[in-house]
């Protein structure tokens, strides 16, 4: 197949989106595909037109940002000339693209397929709403004509009201996981840097946006650690959002718990990335809303039981792996009680690493993608 892949954000932009869309290419190429990338330039340093890993990247200048989203005034030229070279498209929304590449796909007699990473939800004020009834809209100018859409787990799809009206159309695939096995020395290693010792370390990763629910575990931190004290906590990822400056409007709560707080920054690297699961003793997702976060799998991948919001898709990864427990959604308590349930049984929540890399099938994951690109799942 000749596949034209399109997202807002790709490599060396790091969400959990862009990691899943980056392990599909990659993948399809590895199995003998040609895949191209049509994407926004987010940093003017980054080439225009290059190869990552066998995948064709081309990047678009962009001439504004709207919220999350970025205007590329060349992006209806380019898009329609790499259509004329393919055999399908592949959509990873949100996108404000998507409904114009399904429509160019369909006057070319192209395939469109779409891989819905989770619903727009925005933050709290009037522009917000704004744009995301705006986008929202054109969503479902998208997935009222494309062929498939992809959804990560059955669970989300039976919970979504933007997607109800697809679901006849709608396959779930688990997103595809791969990540180096921990290095346990590396990781000791660590924790003796961080001056952590035996202490019981709770981690938590992702965008510091208000979606992934960090602010209830800045409130938790002082519950957790009055039941259990000496926890430490060790934060991995970006603080400092461009479209959304989270961290501001907790920098009060963060302030509080500092003593109690490693502020790791983004870890890009892989390995360096699953040092630091195994270092920790429970990983924390605390969303609000969230389809299924990568974080809490990978830790499973490597060893380390998860703490998550009872919440549609991201629910799933304890469900299909017993590897941790479902606390209620924004309630600072409840997830203190979780995280101290499990640092005070640890045992209880572990699993082989054989069982656990068998329920999260990359391969699996990636034979279901090939067949819905495709066009042997219609």
């Amino acid at each position: 197949m000749k596949i034209l892949a399109a997202l807002t954000y790709y490599h060396p932009h790091w969400t959990g989106l862009t990691a899943v869309a980056k392990r599909v290419a990659e993948a399809m190429v590895a199995r003998g595909h040609e895949v191209t990338v049509l994407t926004a330039q987010f940093d003017e340093r980054l080439a225009r037109d290059e190869r990552i890993a066998g995948v064709r990247v081309v990047r678009l200048p962009v001439l504004s940002r709207l919220s999350r989203g970025v205007l590329m005034p060349a992006f209806p030229a380019v898009a329609r000339r790499l259509l004329a070279e393919a055999d399908v498209l592949h959509v990873h929304t949100p996108m404000l693209e998507a409904p114009l590449l399904v429509a160019l796909a369909h006057r070319r007699g192209v395939r469109a397929v779409i891989t819905h990473h989770g619903d727009l939800i925005m933050p709290a004020g009037l522009f917000n709403r704004v744009v995301e009834r705006s986008v929202t809209a054109l969503l479902r100018r998208a997935f009222a004509t494309c062929d498939r859409v992809v959804v990560y787990t059955d669970d989300y799809l039976e919970h979504s009201r933007f997607l109800a009206p697809f679901a006849e159309k709608c396959v779930a695939i688990a997103p595809p996981l791969t990540i180096p096995a921990p290095d346990a020395d590396a990781a000791a290693h660590w924790r003796a840097e961080l001056a952590i010792a035996d202490a019981p370390l709770v981690g938590f990763a992702g965008r510091f946006v208000e979606e992934k629910g960090f602010d209830f575990l800045l409130r938790a931190i002082p519950l957790a650690i009055e039941a259990l004290p000496g926890m430490r906590f060790a934060y991995a990822g970006e603080r400092d959002v461009a479209y959304e400056n989270f961290f501001a409007a907790c920098r009060e709560l963060a302030a509080r718990v500092a003593p109690h707080v490693h502020w790791l920054g983004l870890i890009r690297d892989p390995q360096r990335l699953a040092n630091f699961y195994a270092m920790c003793d429970v990983m924390a997702v605390p969303s609000r809303t969230d389809n299924l976060p990568l974080v809490p799998l990978e830790a499973m991948l490597c060893g380390t039981p998860a703490v998550i919001s009872d919440i549609p898709g991201a629910r799933m990864a304890v469900r299909w792996t017993g590897m941790g427990r479902l606390v209620t959604p924004c309630d600072p308590q409840a997830l203190a009680d979780g995280l101290c349930a499990v640092l005070r049984e640890p045992d209880r929540y572990l699993k082989p690493d054989a069982e656990i890399a068998r329920i999260l099938d990359l391969r699996g994951s990636l034979d279901a993608y090939e067949r819905v690109l495709s066009g042997e799942i219609r």
